[in-house]
């Protein structure tokens, strides 16, 4: 029973783990409007479906690239600069 027990949190701490993405630290005084963030990534050809900031206070995105290839990215809010790419 405790090796089951024992099994299912590890299961449940390793899929929690393969979902995290990056984590930023720089203080939201420092980040870059959303609006601006957009705007910016509209104009490099991204195509934006869903926009959220991460639980761990990344920008991320939802949608397609300038070649229409799904693409699922955290930035840096402060910068914009890609941070993890799936």
């Amino acid at each position: 029973m405790i090796t089951r027990i024992a099994l299912v949190a590890a299961l449940a701490f390793g899929a929690t783990a393969a979902f995290a993405g990056p984590t930023c630290s720089v203080p939201k005084d420092k980040w870059m409007k959303e609006t601006d963030f957009k705007s910016q990534l509209v104009q490099q050809g991204y195509q934006i479906k869903t926009f959220k900031v991460t639980k761990g206070n990344c920008y991320e995105i939802y949608g397609f690239d300038k070649a229409c290839k799904k693409v699922e990215i955290y930035f840096d809010p402060s910068t914009a600069a890609i941070l993890e790419q799936k």
